[in-house]
């Protein structure tokens, strides 16, 4: 019914089009010569439900406000089923079987589903920017030359974080190989852990999981901003690629069954990250609703996240540069090859 509907107002406009165009009309009927002839109005999509997944971390502090309200009945238009999972081998194989419909995914992951599944998943934006730092136990790091010779403890391999501080260390003349010892750590909790085991020790670190190294030693401070040292390095480039770290991806099949569903989860989720960005205090409480991280470390840690919407020609020209940049790097940490323009959504 939805369908045929749709067809019969296309009809309407595409007559409505044509009758501006050409001879000149006969005068207008008035109601009481075609009483028939009254005004359409586009008929609203039926609900659907609308499964989403996202990690425990910035990409789910961006969705707190929109989980709130679609808990609180204020947004109605969908169901939306929200799920906050710890791992992304959580997420994979329920995006991938159709256990969810969007999820918030680490960015060059978007790339490596959409080559494994043949195009199976497309992105939909881009949800946050850089969240890494170098972090010290003490005073000894003020640049990236300064990590020459020293210990990283770092977790994340095989992820955006191993590629992030490849890049920047590589262009800064350091060979992540040779030049520094990388420790590898299952988990975050184990590079803060180290942190405090040691004096002057030194680890990569994402938010929120900086300031919550901070809150249990006063003793750590930031040494570098990833982020900052990935734009000095794209400064006067051609086509400068930023640092992503997350992104909101969608099955292909979901996209093309509702894109009305697709066309209002992402103003709502624009709404949300426009709330957490403008509303510190109000979104930390909602960050310790769900069980991210704690209010107190959440209104500390949330301006440092850089959480933010992206969609459109916006995404595509900062994604496809940072999927080169780790393709360049290696072409396993995007599936093994760039994806193509049908990669990228856009409404």
């Amino acid at each position: 019914m939805k369908k045929l509907l749709s067809v019969l107002l296309s009809l309407v406009m595409t007559g409505a089009l044509l009758t501006g165009c050409g001879s000149p009309a006969a005068p207008a009927a008035t109601p009481a010569e075609n009483p028939a002839e009254t005004p359409l109005e586009t008929p609203a999509a039926d609900p659907v439900d609308v499964k989403v997944l996202a990690l425990k971390g910035p990409t789910a502090m961006g969705m707190v406000k929109f989980m709130n309200d679609a808990d609180a009945g204020t947004i109605t238009d969908n169901r939306y089923q929200f799920s906050i999972v710890a791992a992304v081998d959580e997420v994979t194989p329920k995006l991938v079987q159709g256990g969810a419909d969007i999820a918030a995914v680490p960015a060059n992951l978007a790339a490596v589903l959409y080559n494994n599944t043949k195009g199976g998943v497309k992105v939909l934006s881009i949800n946050t920017l850089g969240v890494l730092y170098i972090v010290e136990s003490g005073n000894t790091v003020s640049s990236v030359e300064d990590l020459r010779g020293k210990t990283i403890y770092a977790s994340g391999k095989g992820a955006t974080p191993e590629y992030a501080l490849n890049y920047v260390l590589a262009e800064n003349g350091i060979d992540p190989a040779k030049d520094v010892t990388i420790e590898w750590k299952s988990e975050h909790a184990e590079c803060v852990a180290a942190l405090a085991a040691s004096e002057n020790a030194i680890a990569m670190l994402p938010q929120p999981f900086v300031t919550t190294a901070q809150t249990k030693n006063q003793g750590i401070r930031v040494a570098l901003d990833l982020t900052k040292e990935w734009d000095k390095i794209q400064a006067g480039g051609a086509n400068p690629s930023a640092l992503i770290t997350g992104v909101v991806v969608a099955r292909t099949e979901f996209i093309k069954e509702h894109p009305e569903a697709v066309a209002a989860f992402l103003d709502h989720y624009k709404d949300s990250v426009d709330f957490v960005n403008g509303n510190t205090e109000d979104a930390a409480a909602l960050v310790e609703k769900y069980a991210i991280v704690p209010a107190a470390v959440a209104v500390k840690a949330l301006p440092a996240c850089n959480i933010t919407f992206a969609e459109g020609s916006g995404m595509r020209d900062k994604l496809s540069g940072y999927l080169t940049v780790l393709f360049e790097q290696n072409p396993k940490s995007v599936g093994g090859t760039l994806p193509a323009d049908e990669f990228y959504y856009s409404r």
